[in-house]
């Protein structure tokens, strides 16, 4: 028989001291929050009781001396010297579930309409991309229902793509006719950075009901914290990845890389490091690829992404744009000269480049596209002389091809913003274009 000995035991209970991880505000300079008294690692989250007992949720972001060094994702109003922290121990996580459809959520997850979602499985907003070696194969085509892409971009699914612009080129506009018309089952779409006005505009003109259906949109305006918007970019990658497990065909869009970009150097810039390349920090080129490469293929579903990149003064060699274009399987430009025309989407075909099309197109496809891109450049080269009635007809055959198929082609790559255009019908009329 076992004897207990309880009063050895209640005194070795009385005897030990239980330390909980709390701490308190050391000071605040700009961005950051310094707080003594905490053992934590970065990416943690923390709570800071403000002065009027609210919580105030942040994550560590680095160290000095035996300091931790704090971001707030939130307001900084109400934090004075003293306030208490306490350490959670655990890293951002997000709500995953089918209830997610037709949310609007902030860059953390929580519905902006206040609403509640239900319990459902809690994704980590930082995790390693897929095994690179269980990864499938490119094989299948993505159907966008956009002409130009459809026809001379040919997406597959699980690809990424990039979509480089400046602002006011047709950026949004083109993610929601792909939102609405591709043959996906979910879209998660991150608004990073967006104007507030936008948001709106976004969901009900450019997404609409029919888009917004099988969306989830994450939003992170331009007014909210540096951190907040670096999340929202990871919230939504987690929800894609979530629905991706589930074995379905996912669609992610972001708009815009940049301004992610931009809020990692703000973050970056807060916690001391040093300047780089055009003010932007070494984290942002080293974040880049940790955020793309989580998309694309797994062993159970697929998650096609399109990131957008609002380019500085129309200057596609920018760092940003140089950055994601050798991160990505393709990149598609919007030009601002033939937005001026009037030509919508303002996809400059013979700029862009998918570079899985000719693995997954068929044959005659690519023949009649590369034809159509031929065209397109001898044109482009001959227009000045075209132009001035300097060309005399039947002095090159090619010319006088281009000629005759020029608006052949730009009304194949017009394309109204609710018109549909079914994969087959577009890649029939692109072949009969030259028959």
């Amino acid at each position: 028989m076992i004897t207990i000995d309880y009063e050895k035991i209640m005194k070795k209970i009385s005897d030990t001291t239980f330390q909980y991880n709390e701490g308190k505000v050391k000071k605040v300079i700009g961005l950051t929050i310094e707080v003594e008294g905490v053992s934590a690692s970065v990416g943690e989250v923390c709570l800071i009781y403000n002065t009027q007992g609210k919580e105030i949720h942040c994550e560590v972001v680095g160290f000095k001396s035996d300091d931790i060094i704090l971001m707030p994702l939130g307001e900084l109003v109400g934090i004075a010297p003293g306030c208490r922290v306490v350490a959670t121990g655990i890293p951002l996580s997000v709500n995953c579930s089918y209830d997610l459809l037709g949310k609007i959520i902030d860059g953390l997850g929580r519905p902006l309409d206040k609403s509640s979602i239900p319990q459902g499985e809690m994704y980590p907003l930082d995790t390693n991309p897929p095994d690179p070696l269980k990864r499938r194969r490119i094989k299948e085509i993505l159907p966008t229902g956009v002409r130009a892409i459809d026809g001379f971009l040919t997406c597959g699914e699980g690809q990424r793509v990039g979509i480089f612009a400046g602002s006011g080129v047709g950026k949004s506009t083109l993610l929601g006719m792909i939102a609405r018309e591709a043959q996906a089952d979910i879209n998660v779409i991150a608004l990073i950075g967006e104007r507030g006005r936008e948001v709106l505009d976004f969901i009900e003109k450019d997404l609409g009901e029919e888009g917004m259906k099988r969306s989830i949109v994450v939003c992170a305006t331009s007014d909210q914290p540096a951190l907040v918007r670096l999340k929202g970019a990871f919230t939504a990658t987690a929800i894609a990845e979530y629905f991706r497990d589930q074995g379905k065909k996912v669609i992610l869009m972001m708009d815009s890389v940049t301004r992610f970009a931009m809020a990692q150097r703000e973050v970056g810039l807060a916690v001391g490091e040093p300047p780089a390349t055009k003010g932007y920090t070494p984290s942002v080129f080293a974040m880049l690829p940790k955020l793309m490469e989580r998309s694309g293929m797994s062993e159970k579903g697929s998650i096609t992404a399109f990131y957008t990149v609002l380019v500085d003064g129309d200057d596609f060699n920018e760092p940003i744009a140089d950055a994601v274009r050798g991160i990505l399987d393709g990149h598609i430009v919007l030009s601002r000269a033939l937005a001026a025309q009037n030509h919508f989407p303002a996809i400059d075909v013979l700029s862009s480049i998918s570079r899985l099309m000719s693995e997954i197109a068929e044959e005659e496809h690519k023949k009649s596209a590369s034809l159509a891109r031929d065209l397109l450049a001898t044109y482009k080269n001959s227009e000045d002389l075209i132009n001035i009635g300097a060309y005399v007809s039947g002095s090159n055959k090619k010319i006088d091809m281009a000629i005759f198929h020029n608006e052949k082609i730009n009304l194949f790559l017009k394309q109204q913003v609710k018109e549909k255009s079914a994969f087959e019908d577009s890649i029939d009329n692109l072949k009969k274009m030259f028959k």
